[in-house]
């Protein structure tokens, strides 16, 4: 008999568009792993008939609280309208194109007891896009503590958050605002981002980033994720030249945000 993880006081929250398939792989991996969580709670952003179908036929296997608005309001919107319905304490956030792997349960165990004991951690980030977070300082179990070092002159440094899977606090409106709507995905991510380092938030990394989920789509249910820019391997000296003051705009911007966002 496989190894049974009951994770008491944590919501799931998965936010859904257009993807019902990669939707029930992740619902059935979990199942398989054995992770058994509070609750699940499906946030759908109106999505097409046969998808939403699909969805509701699937909550006869799953068990989990479907919402759904009639109308497309956006990313920041789905996130919201589902961690609004969160009244556990803590909420494991993602996206329905991502596979848990085998390593998965031992290690949120792991997370989940880092944040009961230690008060002053808001959110632990278990995969990342662009790699490894700049500055980090072990922690233990796995996990190392980001650190904003502000003569960091990279841009990373300003994404100790975000939006691809992680567990929080479900207090963290409380703390650090609600996600905005109305604007691009990458755009809600970076201003979340801004919002955590201005409100001093703590939050810590999985060290082997890449080992806890895969992110896996068929051509049918593409991801939405913008890819890494191209032109970062180009050499040619305009290139590398624009490259250059481009991201000294964004550490500027970025600098001035952190201190100073309303």
């Amino acid at each position: 008999m496989s190894i049974q993880y009951n994770f008491p006081g944590v919501t799931l929250l998965i936010t859904h568009y257009n993807r019902s398939s990669s939707l029930e792989r992740l619902l059935a991996t979990f199942s398989r792993l054995g992770c058994h969580f509070e609750e699940i709670i499906v946030s759908d952003d109106a999505s097409k008939p046969m998808h939403l179908d699909a969805v509701k036929v699937m909550q006869n296997t799953y068990n989990f609280r479907l919402v759904t608005p009639p109308v497309n309001r956006g990313h920041g919107h789905s996130i919201n309208k589902g961690q609004d319905l969160i009244t556990t304490p803590y909420t494991l956030y993602v996206q329905e194109d991502f596979v848990p792997a085998e390593i998965f349960p031992e290690n949120f165990a792991n997370a989940l007891q880092i944040m009961n004991e230690d008060k002053s951690i808001d959110y632990i980030r278990f995969w990342a896009l662009a790699g490894r977070y700049p500055d980090l300082k072990p922690y233990g179990m796995g996990y190392s503590e980001m650190i904003f070092r502000f003569w960091n002159m990279g841009h990373l440094k300003f994404y100790q958050y975000s939006d691809t899977p992680h567990l929080r606090r479900s207090n963290f409106f409380e703390r650090f605002g609600r996600y905005r709507e109305g604007l691009k995905g990458d755009e809600i991510d970076y201003l979340m981002a801004i919002s955590f380092l201005h409100n001093k938030g703590k939050g810590l990394f999985y060290d082997e980033y890449d080992k806890l989920f895969g992110h896996e789509n068929s051509p049918d249910e593409p991801s939405t994720m913008r890819p890494l820019l191209h032109w970062r391997q180009k050499t040619s000296l305009p290139i590398l030249f624009m490259r250059f003051f481009y991201l000294r705009y964004k550490w500027v911007k970025g600098t001035w945000l952190v201190n100073f966002m309303k």
